[in-house]
Order: C-alpha cells, then structure tokens, then sequence
C-alpha cells in the first residue's frame, strides 16, 4: 500500500497524521477484503481550501469536512471482480497499485467537529478517513439505507483499531 498525505495548511493535528491515515486506509481495505495492493492521496487542508474544491467539483458554495474523488467505478461497492477489465484506467503501470482515488480533509472542520460532537480530535479525523475510503470503494449515502450502511463500516472499522468516542484506546488490535 501506497499513500501520500500532503498538508497545504499551517494549522496541525496533534499527532502522526501519516500514522493514523495508514492505519485506517489499511484497516478499511482488510475490512472490505481489496485483494490489491492500493495507492490513495490524502490532502489537509482549511476550510478556505476545501470551499474551493466543494464549489468546483460539487457546485456547493460552501465548506465541508471532506471530499473524495474515486478513481474506480463500481458496479456494486467494494466489488473488485470487475477491476482488471479496466487496467488501464485503474491500475499504476510502474508500481502495480490500483489507484483507489483521493481525500481531501479540512483541518478547520476536524477541529470544529471534534468539538461539537465532544470526541477526540484523533477520532475525528479517523473518521472522516474512514468515511472517505468507503467513498473511494464505491459506497454512497444518498438514501437512508445507504447512510446506515456506511455509519455501521465506519464505526466498525474503528472499532477495529480501537478509535472510540470517549478517546480511550486500548493495546488491543483485532484482527481485520
């Protein structure tokens, strides 16, 4: 697994961004059985950042927590039996990797959700990790059934590493 995390932000998190990122892209691919080694793109950034990108790509004149632009299409979400029909378009030619897509993060939005919601800055942005890669393996939540779907896989694939709430981890990791 290959990912990248960038930051165009002066504003940090107060820990391993890089740490965590891998650990949740790595947590939510074992969660979802991706038979592949994966390439992912993670970008930090603030709300003035990430408003410019929400009104680009989604027409919404507004900051958000997160965007993820997918690089695969799925028939069905995290179904990979169709992937190799599309090598060419999927797949990195030098090193092999299937380029799941990118995460855009603003760190404005991390701090102010961790808040809000009275969880950890860690949980928050493990989170919103989390709920990107569901994005970036073909999950929606456009409709009620959809947003179930992907709320229950966030929180188990935390749950998996042991990224509560309450902000107490525990030395236990389950296996994926």
């Amino acid at each position: 697994m290959t990912f990248y995390v960038e930051s165009e932000t002066d504003r940090k998190l107060p820990f391993d961004v890089e740490e965590v990122a891998g650990q949740v892209i790595a947590a939510a691919l074992a969660y979802e059985k991706c038979p592949y080694e994966v390439s992912v793109n993670v970008l930090l950034t603030d709300n003035e950042g990430i408003h410019e990108l929400n009104r680009q790509h989604r027409g919404i004149d507004a900051p958000t927590d997160v965007l993820s632009f997918p690089n695969v299409d799925y028939e069905n979400p995290a179904d990979f039996s169709a992937i190799e029909d599309h090598i060419e378009d999927y797949f990195d030619p030098e090193s092999g990797e299937l380029c799941l897509g990118d995460i855009v993060i603003s760190v404005d939005k991390v701090y102010g959700q961790s808040e809000e919601y009275g969880h950890p800055v860690k949980r928050e942005y493990a989170f919103l990790v989390a709920h990107s890669m569901l994005h970036l393996l073909g999950y929606d939540h456009m409709e009620p059934a959809e947003a179930e779907v992907m709320e229950q896989k966030q929180e188990e694939i935390l749950d998996r590493l042991c990224i509560t709430r309450n902000g107490h981890e525990t030395d236990r990791t389950a296996p994926y």
